[in-house]
């Protein structure tokens, strides 16, 4: 999910807007010895889902210390979202100091679950789930801690509060009370995880870089040709509306110059919300890449627990089996039968397709699901 300003303030997203959440009547559990504290959901702990189950949990807790409390309730004011490795680095609350270790442990397993490897660094972080919610906070109402639903079709999920209560939410009322969310840096989470998907392509000599034009060649004077989204849009972004903006990707496809299948990654981190019309002026297809003159483009989005070591490993897998036959061959299908089932579910969702772009492509690019439509244009970019 996005650090950008429209994260925290959409969250909940069309959900919240006209049905916010709500402590659901005789739900939190019981408030008595040995039963009023919870232990983190059957979501497994090494799974991204389970570690943010398990962060919210410690985390509801060490809210127990009030000069912590208004230390996170301080952050939490002043932006829309916070790095909880930051916030726990920097804290001067006992509490706080306590949970820094907890904290960047649990960094280190989202990064692993994702196939990220140690150089993601922090990712985890924390903010409020709607901004409606800042006055309750502001006057010291005490907040609960929730990890980010992970299940698009989910309707409750589970927050915290101090004592290590369990309070299951709806998402039919508002509830009386602040909701801290602690999720992913999705934004950063894509970026990283493209990077592996570009090194394993690149180890299996999969996206080999077009030989360099010489000096004074044509090719080197004309620039290069690429296929340029004037404006875009998605008519459902996969995303559940209390878990966020979307992160969406794009997989561009086709064979490269050596007669090798290819994809080239593409960030979108501007797309995070259905039915908004977007003007990126972002280039799509670098056609010097390309020996056919005709890609694909496969739109995903990440959704919780995607591990891109892993879907590295099945793209390269599958188009490994896949040579030039001396005409452009569709790859999205390829592609997307690289995927395994689980992962359909709350992992990579397939947003939309556009198949058989070409150079030439201009105007609107209704996609294949008939979930989006692109506006493309070539546009050439001329040498300096």
């Amino acid at each position: 999910m996005s650090t950008s300003t429209s994260l925290r303030t959409t969250l909940i997203g069309v959900t919240l807007a006209a049905t916010a959440l709500v402590p659901l009547q005789g739900t939190a559990l019981a408030a008595q010895p040995g039963a009023n504290t919870a232990a983190p959901s059957a979501a497994s702990t090494s799974s991204v889902a389970g570690i943010e189950d398990a962060t919210a949990l410690a985390l509801a807790r060490s809210l127990a210390d009030p000069a912590w409390s208004r230390e996170v309730r301080r952050a939490a004011l002043a932006a829309d979202s916070v790095g909880l490795g930051e916030l726990t680095g920097g804290a001067t609350a006992a509490a706080g100091q306590g949970l820094a270790a907890r904290i960047a442990g649990a960094d280190r397993g989202v990064a692993a679950a994702k196939g990220l490897g140690d150089g993601a660094g922090p990712l985890l972080r924390l903010g409020l789930a709607d901004a409606s919610m800042r006055n309750r906070l502001a006057s010291g109402s005490a907040p609960l801690v929730a990890a980010a639903p992970s299940d698009d079709d989910a309707s409750t999920f589970t927050a915290y509060d101090s004592r290590g209560v369990a309070h299951e939410l709806s998402s039919d009322r508002a509830p009386g009370r602040p909701v801290y969310l602690v999720d992913v840096d999705g934004s950063k989470a894509v970026a990283e995880g493209l990077k592996v998907i570009d090194r394993a392509l690149e180890s299996k000599g999969l996206n080999t870089p077009a030989p360099a034009a010489g000096p004074g060649t044509l090719a080197a004077a004309s620039g290069i040709d690429t296929t340029r989204i004037d404006s875009v849009r998605i008519t459902d972004v996969k995303e559940p509306g209390i878990k966020g903006d979307a992160e969406i990707f794009t997989l561009v496809t086709g064979f490269g110059k050596d007669g090798k299948p290819r994809v080239d990654t593409v960030e979108m981190p501007y797309l995070n919300k259905a039915d908004t019309t977007y003007y990126p002026s972002q280039v799509l297809v670098n056609w010097s890449n390309y020996k056919y003159n005709m890609a694909d483009a496969v739109m995903m989005e990440d959704d919780g627990d995607t591990n891109y070591q892993a879907l590295a490993k099945a793209i390269v897998t599958v188009l490994l089996t896949i040579t030039d036959q001396g005409a452009y061959i569709p790859l999205a299908d390829a592609l997307l039968d690289a995927v395994p089932t689980s992962w359909w579910t709350d992992d990579p969702d397939y947003v939309d397709s556009w198949y058989t772009l070409a150079k030439t492509s201009s105007g609107k690019r209704n996609g294949a699901a008939g979930n989006g439509w692109m506006s493309v244009s070539p546009y050439h970019v001329s040498e300096l």
